[in-house]
């Protein structure tokens, strides 16, 4: 259920970037906008901002309309109580942080700003800095001030655009602690738009999923990322394991649903949504993929054994990727990741003929879809 003290967004058009869009945002909740290039989530953020005016839509925070085309209404970005803060921080080169942080302060009375932006700086972690201009600073550190900037304004609703892709990923990682420390503090719907799907995990309470302007899913991060709505969705969220079925059979009593997929009978947590005989596009996490040992089989192994060559055996410091083909009636790509330690272990190489288990809980259906044709066609998916 929609907050009322939170931010709510409808927002249509067709041109020149098209929108269909609509999501809300609770208080002290942080709601990630997440898409390839293109996809709107800039324009979406301008909209919220009064920077940018869609040919149709309403955008409303605590009750108070700040956009309603039916009814002509459309604020001014100064009437809207609205803190953004831009990829590229956009501060004022010839002021100090702390003057920066003061301009956006026309709300506050004079004698008040100065302490204020002390503090606001305090809180973003820059005491001791606050004489320094810009070309002074770190971009971590010129980050925080345009966040201390956005606060400064008290706002009803912050906008973070792309905020930490422009710093290294120490300083990103540093960064993001510190948001989500902040959250807790000044409890506004805070929302994000960024590529990075790492991030948005890590981050955000939901996810909000867009391709050229369209919200195609809405959802808590874990649920949106486990449980895509659209094979179009798994694409987008780089769900390489992504494959064609049909239902064998239902078993509610057993909680099963059956289904066949190449040679192979799957056992998938039971699926009510879709018929016997039903065509299904269908997903499982690498994580979800378990390597069988070959010194100590287990009794798990039983679970949706699938064999395999390894066509990739990729060491990526702590983690190993490998990639099977399934074999007959045709070759399939099976993605998985095991630890380094364990890949070594088992002496695992490019040709071997390996067992794996594909976890029930893991398998997820979702309605038909062509996916050799988006496989092709579909815009690249999100760095994860």
């Amino acid at each position: 259920m929609a907050d009322p003290a939170g931010l709510e967004v409808s927002l249509r058009q067709a041109a020149p970037i098209p929108l269909a869009a609509r999501f809300h945002c609770g208080r002290g909740e942080l709601v990630a906008l997440v898409g390839p290039s293109g996809s709107g989530k800039s324009t979406i953020l301008r909209c919220i901002a009064g920077l940018a005016h869609p040919g149709e839509g309403v955008v409303s925070c605590a009750g108070d309309v700040w956009l309603d085309t039916a009814r002509g209404i459309d604020l001014a970005p100064q009437q809207r109580s609205v803190g953004i803060v831009f990829q590229h921080y956009a501060l004022f080169p010839h002021l100090s942080a702390h003057k920066n942080v003061m301009a956006a302060m026309t709300h506050v009375a004079a004698g008040e700003r100065a302490g204020r932006a002390r503090e606001l700086l305090q809180l973003v972690h820059l005491s001791g800095l606050e004489e320094r201009h810009p070309r002074q600073l770190s971009g971590g550190q010129q980050q925080r001030v345009a966040l201390a900037r956005a606060l400064a304004r008290d706002p009803a609703v912050l906008l973070l655009d792309e905020p930490f892709s422009a710093v290294d990923r120490v300083t990103r990682r540093r960064l993001q602690r510190e948001l989500a420390q902040l959250r807790s503090r000044i409890r506004v719907p805070i929302i994000l738009v960024t590529h990075d799907l790492d991030e948005a995990r890590v981050l955000a309470d939901r996810m909000v999923i867009l391709s050229h302007g369209e919200t195609l899913q809405e959802g808590p991060s874990a649920q949106v990322m486990a449980r895509p709505a659209t094979a179009q969705v798994a694409r987008l969220l780089d769900q390489n394991n992504l494959f064609e079925g049909s239902v064998l059979s239902q078993r509610p009593d057993e909680g099963k649903t059956l289904l066949t997929w190449s040679d192979y009978t799957l056992e998938a947590a039971y699926a009510p949504a879709f018929g016997v005989g039903d065509k299904v596009a269908w997903m499982i996490p690498p994580e979800c993929v378990i390597l069988h040992r070959r010194d100590r089989p287990s009794a798990g192994e039983a679970e949706n054994p699938v064999s395999g060559l390894i066509r990739e055996c990729v060491p990526l410091g702590e983690s190993t990727s490998i990639v099977l083909d399934i074999g007959a009636p045709a070759s399939v790509p099976l993605a998985m990741s095991i630890a380094t330690h364990h890949a070594r272990r088992n002496k695992l190489v490019v040709g071997d003929q390996v067992k794996v288990t594909l976890l029930a809980s893991g398998i997820h259906l979702m309605p038909p879809a062509e996916l050799l044709s988006e496989r092709l066609t579909q815009a690249p998916a999100l760095p994860g």
